[in-house]
């Protein structure tokens, strides 16, 4: 069988060891071949491939990126479509795809499943918002990288007694948010499944400042305060129609020391949660997603992602996947903020 390997949507370490995971073993046990699909759906709906064999993917479980490349085309557009794609999988002699992405990328996947495409799924996001699946790998690693930044805030903010406001990723959930706050010890994390007044984080601010602390904020780039009615996003769509977000540390820094005399900073840590290596965990889930995404091929599991379940892989329907966001709920959010202030 021949199969092609896609990688769509935003970057996110740990995906060169899914290809790893499913070319080793569908080269060692199956005896399949391999390619690649450049660019993600860019590369499906113009034919644009690589062969991908063994020597290939040597060493590239460590590697941060995508060998493969990735956008955020949609196959939809630009002259795709199911007939375009399944011409270009007839003419290059291609059985199945591997779509490697998140929310928008399965989304596509089930549109083109349902057309009649034999296509499974393996689920990446740093945000781990998809339902059906405990954890998402890419998620560990931006934690990680989250908290030794907002680690290094607070020791600048102590030396200058200044509030620092740290935004990271994770769209409409705050995951990122809630792990990479508690690990740093900060002293508000605002996410989106909260609302919070502005009154209420400057009250949190002003207890630690009391105390003598650098107060340290941790906020969700989908945070919305109660006196706004959507998350901060001034860059527009993208090409599923989703609003790019970010920015919201930056309105509510002068806010917050307006409000209480601290002297007040943002940074916004963006795309270096995503860049790099990826930890041991997400290198391991990865890798076993890959695998069991082979499994998924051979028993003709079409229309499905891998997912993990406790410690186990299982599969899953594309619908079941994208019913809901998987979002933090209430009782993680009071764990936290036992510790607020």
């Amino acid at each position: 069988m021949k199969i092609g390997i896609l990688t769509s949507g935003g970057d996110c370490p740990g995906l060169n060891a899914v290809i790893r995971g499913a070319v080793l073993k569908g080269i060692a046990i199956h005896g399949h071949e391999f390619v690649g699909f450049l660019d993600g759906w860019r590369g499906v709906v113009e034919g644009d491939i690589i062969d991908i064999p063994r020597t290939m993917v040597r060493g590239i479980a460590k590697q941060g990126g995508t060998i493969l490349g990735t956008s955020r085309t949609n196959p939809f557009d630009n002259g795709g479509g199911p007939e375009v794609i399944k011409a270009h999988m007839e003419r290059l002699g291609i059985d199945a795809i591997i779509a490697i992405g998140g929310e928008g990328t399965l989304a596509a996947a089930k549109r083109l499943t349902d057309a009649g495409l034999k296509i499974v799924g393996v689920p990446k996001t740093v945000d781990n918002d998809l339902d059906a699946t405990d954890y998402t790998f890419g998620f560990d690693t931006a934690v990680q990288i989250a908290t030794e930044a907002i680690d290094r805030l607070r020791t600048t903010g102590e030396s200058h007694h200044r509030c620092m406001i740290a935004e990271v990723m994770g769209r409409h959930v705050g995951w990122i948010a809630l792990h990479a706050g508690m690990a740093a010890g900060a002293h508000a994390i605002l996410i989106p499944e909260q609302k919070v007044s502005i009154e209420q984080i400057t009250e949190w601010v002003r207890e630690a400042h009391d105390r003598g602390r650098a107060p340290l904020v941790v906020v969700a780039e989908g945070f919305v305060p109660d006196h706004m009615e959507s998350p901060h996003s001034e860059r527009g769509l993208d090409t599923f129609g989703r609003p790019r977000l970010g920015g919201i540390a930056d309105r509510l820094a002068p806010e917050l020391e307006a409000r209480t005399g601290i002297e007040t900073r943002a940074t916004i840590l963006g795309h270096i949660q995503r860049g790099g290596v990826p930890s041991a965990f997400d290198r391991v889930l990865a890798t076993r997603l890959g695998m069991a995404a082979i499994d998924s091929v051979v028993e003709g599991y079409w229309g499905t992602m891998v997912a993990l379940k406790g410690t186990d892989i299982e599969h899953v329907g594309f619908q079941e996947a994208l019913g809901k966001l998987k979002t933090v709920p209430q009782k993680r959010y009071d764990e936290a903020a036992v510790l607020f202030g």
